[in-house]
């Protein structure tokens, strides 16, 4: 639940950040509210990465203004930087130090004092199922234990804001999992999350979301109001050809749009009419047999959707 009362969590306008000729942000504006688990998604270029490192202070914005809890990245740093904590994409612990003195080390350089670095530090590795590896070097751990040994050195000075970038990402599904099951925790304790991820399972657990494409935020909602913009209804064709039976719907009028994902085709079916009949016999003409059902519409559905709408057709979520 997000709080309205005091300032927001984060609170950006008319954000901009080039790097020569490319325009990684172009006039981004932005609030997320205290408590909220705020999703970032989009295809890679798309401003992700940029966006939340001018958040955590690493970059400097090219113009625009953005707050911390009412503090501004640009020229209250040293009041920013407590309350955050910031994961980038790469592992950034040392490899030969241990589980604990990764721990110890990071903690020290924000200034944790050394009686809350002794009770926290395995508190946080209990949580995070750790504890059994304090003594093991980081280069040993799997991905998934890496990604927990940096989100708990991020966690060392308690930071009201996670600003997370792509944590999950090459991760196994078991532990994004349980990486996520930890989020959720923080979430219940009033921690304020905002996360980049690439797979829309994630963006599910999330309390609002926003799509980035080229720098700039063309959707933004809860996941169900988001859901809601999509037009018409999704049906999933299940066949030993999904490629030829692709193709074969594509043309289909009343075919809003069609995807692969897997072995299925998804078709999101936008006319009154009903869709069995017209598909089944496109794929009967292909030479295709299988089965239509209708399903919900997820946001893989959205994604697709407006990965192949054109820019100059934004949607508009409804408040």
């Amino acid at each position: 639940m997000t709080n309205s009362t005091g300032p927001a969590a984060i609170s950006a306008t008319g954000l901009h950040k080039s790097f020569g000729a490319t325009i990684a942000i172009d006039g981004i504006d932005l609030e997320v509210g205290t408590g909220a688990v705020f999703g970032l998604l989009g295809p890679d270029g798309a401003g992700k990465s940029t966006l939340i490192r001018m958040l955590a202070t690493v970059l400097a914005p090219d113009s625009g203004t953005a707050t911390v809890f009412g503090h501004s990245v640009n020229t209250e740093r040293a009041a920013v930087t407590p309350r955050i904590g910031y994961m980038s994409q790469r592992f950034s612990m040392y490899p030969d130090l241990s589980v604990n003195e990764n721990l110890e080390f990071f903690a020290t350089i924000r200034g944790v004092p050394r009686a809350v670095r002794r009770r926290r530090a395995p508190e946080l590795l209990a949580s995070m199922g750790l504890a059994e590896f304090g003594d093991r070097q980081a280069q040993h751990l799997s991905g998934g234990m890496k990604q927990k040994l940096m989100l708990a050195s991020t966690l060392m000075h308690s930071p009201d804001l996670l600003l997370l970038d792509e944590p999950t990402t090459g991760v196994d599904p078991v532990s994004r999992r349980e990486f996520w099951r930890i989020l959720a925790g923080l979430h219940r304790e009033g921690t304020t999350v905002v996360v980049a991820t690439p797979y829309m399972d994630e963006a599910e657990r999330c309390t609002h979301i926003a799509f980035l494409d080229r720098g700039q935020i063309t959707q933004s909602g809860t996941p169900e109001q988001i859901k809601a913009q999509v037009p018409g209804r999704l049906l999933e064709v299940i066949c030993d050809q999904p490629r030829v039976a692709l193709a074969a719907v594509n043309g289909l009028v009343g075919v809003e749009s069609a995807h692969l994902l897997g072995d299925l085709v998804r078709v999101l079916w936008n006319a009154p009419t009903d869709a069995s009949e017209p598909i089944r016999a496109a794929l009967n003409a292909a030479g295709v047999s299988g089965e239509v059902r209708a399903t919900s519409i997820d946001m893989e559905t959205v994604f697709a959707y407006l990965a192949e709408r054109p820019a100059s057709q934004p949607v508009e979520a409804k408040s």
